[in-house]
C-alpha cells in the first residue's frame, strides 16, 4: 500500500454505509480495511441510534493519545495509564455520553433485528432504482449497492441543478446532490426506520411533477 509505504495516515470514513456491514453480505467490501489506520461510521445515520453518534476505531490509539495529551498538573491523578484516558483521544475535555444510546439500540434491536433493518433499507433502494430506470427520460448514476440510489435526467447538469433545487422547495421531499468527473447528479438515500415501499412510490410521485414542471418550462 502505497500509504504504508510512505508514512500516510489512512482513514476510512464509512458514515453512512458503515452500518450495512453488520450484514455479511456486504464486508467484502471492507476488504483491504487491514492497511487503514482508522475506521469511522455514524450509527445515527443508518443502524436507528439518535443523532448523534459517531464510531471509530483506530489501529494505535497511542498515536491518538499522544497527539491531544493534555495533562497538565490539575488533571492528573493517581490511576493514569491503568485505563484509556479518553480526554487524551481528542481537543474537547467534556463529552455527551453517545454510547449508552448505541448500547441501548443493540440491546433492543440485536444483530438479527439490525440485519433486518439495513436488508430492508437495501431493498426499497432498489425498488426505487427500478422506478427511475422505467422511465427513459432518467438514468442511474453508478451502482446501487447499498440504501443510496445516484440518478439524473439525461441532459445537462443545469436542468438536473434546477430540477434538484425545485424539488426541495416543493418542500415534499429532501435530496441532495453530489458531481463526479463534471457530471452532476440527485442522491436518494434510504436510511429512516419507517421508510417503507408506499414512501418509494411517493417520493418518486414528487420527482415525476416536479420533472414535468420543469421539462415544460424548458420548451
Amino acid at each position: 500500500m502505497v500509504c504504508e509505504k510512505e508514512g500516510i495516515w489512512m482513514h476510512i470514513d464509512a458514515a453512512y454505509a458503515g452500518s450495512a456491514f453488520i450484514c455479511p453480505e456486504f464486508r467484502p467490501m471492507l476488504d483491504g480495511v487491514q492497511y487503514a489506520e482508522s475506521f469511522n461510521f455514524n450509527p445515527h445515520k443508518w443502524l436507528n441510534v439518535n443523532f448523534d453518534c459517531s464510531a471509530m476505531w483506530v489501529k494505535n490509539s497511542d498515536l491518538i493519545s499522544e497527539a491531544f495529551n493534555v495533562d497538565p498538573l490539575y488533571l492528573k491523578h493517581d490511576n493514569q495509564g491503568k485505563m484509556p484516558d479518553y480526554r487524551h483521544w481528542h481537543i474537547p475535555l467534556g463529552r455527551r455520553f453517545r454510547s449508552l444510546k448505541l448500547w441501548f439500540v443493540l440491546r433492543m434491536y440485536g444483530q438479527k433485528g439490525l440485519q433486518e433493518y439495513i436488508r430492508k433499507d437495501v431493498r426499497l433502494a432498489h425498488e426505487f432504482e427500478a422506478l427511475v430506470r422505467n422511465d427513459d427520460r432518467f438514468e442511474i448514476f453508478g451502482k446501487v449497492v447499498m440504501g443510496l440510489v445516484c440518478f439524473r435526467l439525461k441532459k445537462s447538469n443545469e436542468i438536473n441543478e434546477k430540477l434538484l433545487k425545485a424539488i426541495n422547495a416543493d418542500g415534499r421531499i429532501h435530496m441532495v446532490p453530489s458531481k463526479v468527473k463534471d457530471t452532476y447528479f440527485l442522491r436518494l438515500a434510504v436510511c429512516a426506520s419507517r421508510t417503507n415501499s408506499d414512501d418509494m412510490t411517493f417520493a418518486w410521485k414528487v420527482i415525476l411533477e416536479v420533472t414535468s414542471s420543469i421539462l415544460s418550462s424548458e420548451k
